[in-house]
């Protein structure tokens, strides 16, 4: 007997100056699509939040992805039961407005299967002061940091000066892909560097800089969740910044990472107790210091929708480790619609 095709709305683009790596993420998650099991339906967000229809978004797709999308007409609804012309979403947003939450609750509002941690998970995620917090709380070693709010950051100089030292860097909590970052040496770098910040946040985070090697270690939640072989990011400039993941060819993903087993362990055991810390779901990748001269390991941060373009840690991490991206993409969907079936099992009726 045939298997039916899952149709699956592919959301992408988003409020966020992530915006653009969004649309790369979600072209190469349709691109790596199994045509024989799933259809990909695109909706893009555009940089004002309008929800496009599948045919105008397919336009904002580069070959192949747009021409491997059905253009079928759906419909979305806040309300449960209203939704129609598809059956699971997977959200490639990256950043504010897609992956802090907050479509995470309106999908959860309507009753809908998706991809992905849920509404805490995500909103932990997003804020890298909250996450630094549970990583403390958790046991799990991270860098110590000063947050502040973009209208007292003047006025917190000394504070920081006093808590973080130089060099630091100065980013804003709630954003990835590197954008709004800046290494600061003094403290004339320091307020330029708040200011910069501020422009992308309300929130401004600062911690020390350490000399490292960069590691990314990918996880999967499906049932127990499990870490993939760690990888390691040599980036041709002094930090790894948004030029560097996205648009320069001279950065080096090393894949596997040359570590020995206990650091490999190590990490993946790391990678593991931050995914739990901050109640991921699904799939999350784990970014990590490993200290020069002290082999001390640090957790930086946890990215709960992370880049799936075709030159992504995450699923290239996965695929060294036995999981081919088109296998990567049916085993989240297979969980999303699990984690639903399951969700809608808990009892709402006090009676």
């Amino acid at each position: 007997m045939p298997t039916k095709t899952l149709r699956v709305a592919v959301l992408f683009g988003g409020r966020s100056s992530e915006h653009e790596v969004s649309i790369r993420s979600a072209a190469s998650v349709i691109a790596n699509m199994d045509p024989r099991r799933y259809e990909a339906i695109p909706v893009a967000i555009d940089r004002n939040g309008r929800w496009l229809d599948p045919a105008t978004s397919a336009q904002l797709l580069p070959p192949p992805a747009a021409g491997l999308c059905g253009l079928r007409d759906i419909e979305f609804s806040h309300q449960p039961g209203r939704s129609r012309g598809f059956d699971v979403v997977f959200p490639v947003l990256h950043g504010p407005f897609g992956e802090d939450g907050k479509v995470q609750g309106l999908l959860d509002l309507a009753d809908v299967p998706y991809v992905g941690s849920g509404v805490l998970g995500s909103a932990c995620g997003m804020d890298k002061d909250i996450m630094k917090r549970l990583f403390h709380e958790c046991g799990v070693p991270t860098l110590r940091h000063v947050a502040v709010e973009r209208e007292e950051a003047e006025s917190r100089i000394k504070d920081i000066e006093r808590e973080i030292r130089y060099p630091a860097f100065v980013k804003p909590a709630n954003l990835g892909s590197s954008v709004g970052i800046r290494r600061v040496a003094a403290r004339a770098d320091l307020v330029a560097a708040l200011a910069y910040a501020g422009e992308f946040d309300r929130k401004i985070l600062v911690e020390p800089a350490v000399e490292a090697r960069e590691i990314e270690c990918s996880v999967l939640g499906c049932g127990e969740p499990k870490a993939s072989l760690p990888g390691e990011i040599v980036p041709a400039k002094e930090f790894y910044d948004y030029e560097a993941k996205y648009e320069s060819d001279e950065t080096e993903l090393i894949v596997p990472a040359q570590l020995s087993d206990t650091q490999l362990r190590r990490i993946q055991d790391l990678a593991v107790s931050a995914f739990l810390a901050v109640n991921c779901e699904a799939l999350a990748r784990i970014d990590f210091f490993l200290e020069r001269g002290t082999d001390r390991i640090l957790v930086s941060e946890v990215n709960t929708m992370p880049g799936f373009t075709s030159i992504s840690m995450f699923p290239k991490l996965w695929e060294a480790s036995g999981v081919p991206y088109a296998e990567l993409i049916d085993r989240l969907l297979r969980e999303a619609l699990e984690r639903s079936e399951r969700n809608r099992r808990i009892r709402l009726d006090p009676k």
